[in-house]
């Protein structure tokens, strides 16, 4: 391997690919594909009873990395943004994935080979279904108020500790379902960090974006305005009357970012669209 390269197996892959060419052994690896993407494919294992994830990075070429730049989206050129990520949120706190085995090879930027495999968490349930009843099934009003600033927490900790995810939606939040939620014990875990930037600290700009992005992921689940102050004030950690005054700009933008949000979501996804 080059200086550049880099490979990092715990078990049972430390054991299981001994001796072996571990980027190879990573694409042999069989189970359930769930995306299959130019440059990436994403796929769920099991290895002795127990289940994995496995995201395969290929070099995704000079054409798509230039034609993110052209359209000023950052390309995502392999695995070690996840990898990163999760390092540095467990650093910080945030209950994530656990990486059990990662690589990365090659310094041409088009061609770079990468895989990350981490532990399946379950059981659990995104917060998007776990959620989708809401208005119709409102759930205990501490047990919201608990979620509510546990998601707050977790962001907090995450945009302080200077990452940013990209897609801060509630459906990359699990929630383990073992033992039952409840107020007192409530786990929540962060998932899906392949796009999520690692600095030194979070630019306004980026932290705004997951904001709006969770705010409104949770337009359709029944919050009420209390609830989003509620988010807020936990957020900051300010009173609620000097936060209505200090982020006025970002309380418009949450708002105006919401309606758009939704408007191309039903535009591209409701029932209809595009016939």
């Amino acid at each position: 391997m080059s200086n550049n390269d880099i490979l990092f197996l715990d078990e049972p892959f430390r054991t299981l690919w001994a001796g072996q060419d571990a980027f190879a052994a990573a694409r042999a690896l069989q189970g359930t594909v769930l995306r299959e993407l130019e440059g990436r494919r994403t796929l769920r294992t099991e290895v002795a009873g127990r289940g994995y994830y496995v995201k395969l990075h290929r070099g995704v070429g000079w054409g798509e990395i230039l034609k993110n730049l052209v359209t000023a989206r950052l390309p995502v050129l392999g695995a070690e943004h996840e990898w990163l990520a999760i390092r540095r949120l467990t650093e910080l706190g945030v209950d994530t994935m656990k990486a059990v085995a990662f690589g990365r090879r090659g310094s041409n930027p088009a061609k770079l080979e990468s895989f990350i495999v981490t532990e399946e968490l379950a059981p659990t349930v995104s917060l998007e279904d776990y959620c989708r009843d809401w208005p119709a099934q409102p759930p205990a009003p501490a047990l919201k108020r608990a979620m509510i600033g546990r998601v707050a927490d977790m962001a907090r900790r995450m945009h302080q500790g200077g990452v940013n995810h990209r897609d801060c939606y509630i459906c990359h939040f699990l929630l383990h379902t073992e033992p039952p939620p409840s107020p007192e014990r409530l786990r929540l875990s962060l998932i899906d960090l392949h796009r999520a930037q690692v600095r030194d600290t979070t630019p306004r700009r980026w932290r705004d974006k997951d904001l709006a992005a969770l705010h409104f992921s949770t337009l359709e689940i029944g919050l009420t305005v209390r609830d989003r102050l509620r988010f807020l004030r936990a957020y900051f950690g300010r009173p609620l009357h000097v936060l209505l005054r200090e982020e006025a700009e970002l309380l418009a933008f949450l708002q105006g970012e919401g309606e758009r949000l939704m408007g191309r979501y039903r535009r591209k996804f409701a029932p209809g669209a595009g016939a």
